[in-house]
Parts: structure tokens; sequence; C-alpha cells
């Protein structure tokens, strides 16, 4: 079973400038891939990586792990799209909101959420801190704050990657865990365990 923790992060007014820098610059990478994406019809991980992976680096600051995961972002938005518009769930191909979903490229607003695998983002559960790849370098000791039951979650079970988030001035990580299905020995996650603290 999959399972998101969400832990709150305590950054340093200069931790939070540099947290929201790198937002900025992946999500502005992100909307450059998805224009390409858009005009040349590369909706394939591999093609669209190829194309602007240089560009990625060079324009916008990213390095490698980060391009990446920006070109999976771009890719993984149109997969959600096409499967929306084969569901029906954006109206008849005729409506105007249908239209307005396939007449132009997705866009990232500038704050939306930015994937981090553990190659861009480590955590130091007995410190309560993480260290994660920004546009101004490695950023080190950003203290979290969580639940004691969220931290056994996460020491036990967070694989994958974790969502850097910002809500207002407010910073979250919501990490992954996989949980193991029934018949396997596990401790019981509570209500709690998704919780912001």
């Amino acid at each position: 079973m999959r399972l998101v923790v969400q832990v709150k992060l305590l950054p340093t007014p200069e931790q939070a400038s540099a947290l929201e820098a790198t937002l900025r610059a992946c999500n502005r990478a992100a909307t450059y891939a998805s224009q390409v994406a858009f005009a040349e019809n590369l909706k394939d991980r591999n093609g669209l990586q190829k194309e602007v992976y240089a560009d990625l680096k060079a324009t916008f600051g990213l390095s490698a792990q980060p391009a990446v995961r920006a070109v999976k972002k771009v890719v993984d938005a149109y997969a959600t799209l096409k499967a929306n518009l084969q569901a029906g769930n954006l109206g008849s191909p005729t409506s105007k909101r249908h239209r307005r979903a396939v007449g132009s490229p997705i866009a990232f607003r500038p704050e939306a959420a930015q994937p981090f695998d553990d190659r861009c983002l480590s955590w130091q559960y007995d410190a309560r801190t993480v260290s994660v790849w920004t546009v101004a370098g490695r950023m080190k000791g950003i203290r979290f704050v969580c639940s004691p039951e969220q931290l056994k979650t996460l020491v036990q079970y967070r694989k994958g990657e974790s969502d850097l988030v910002q809500r207002g001035r407010k910073w979250f990580l919501i990490a992954t865990c996989d949980i193991p299905g029934p018949g396997c020995t596990s401790l019981p996650i509570g209500s709690g365990s998704t919780g912001a603290s």
C-alpha cells in the first residue's frame, strides 16, 4: 500500500529564499519543456529529454537530476491530460473546455510542487533535518517537524521521491512510503500519519 507523509519544513530565511528560487526555476524549466513537447509532439520521456536536457541545464540552472525530474513532470502531465480527455472529463471534442485543453501547452505555476529523488534530497531522521539541492547549491540542515508516528513511518517505509511544496509562506515535503500489504509484518499507521504538523 502506498501512503504519503507530509512534514513541515522550518527553513531559515536564506534557505527559504533558495527553496523558492528552486521551485520557480524548476517550473519555468518544466513550462519550457512543455512548450517544446507541444510544438514538436514529443510526449515520450526519452524523446523530450533528448530535445530539452541541455537547455534545462544551461538556461534554467538545473543540475542533471532536477532536469530529468522536470522532463518527467511534463510527460506525466501530458499523460494525465490524455487520460482525462479519453475519459471525457473535459467534455466532448467540440466543447470549449476540451478545445482549450488541447489547444495550448500545459503551463506550470511558479510555485507548483517539484519532485526530488534521493540524489537531490536526503533525510537525516535523527537530526530532523533534510539536505536539498537548490539553484543556490546544496542546502543542508533544513529542519522539519512531524509527529513521532510520522517519523517512524518515514524511517521504516519512505521510498522514492518526495515533493517540495510551498503554500503561502509555509514549506512542506510530501514523502511517498510503501507499506507492506496484508500478510506482511508492519506497524499500524494511525490516522495522523498524513497530516502536517
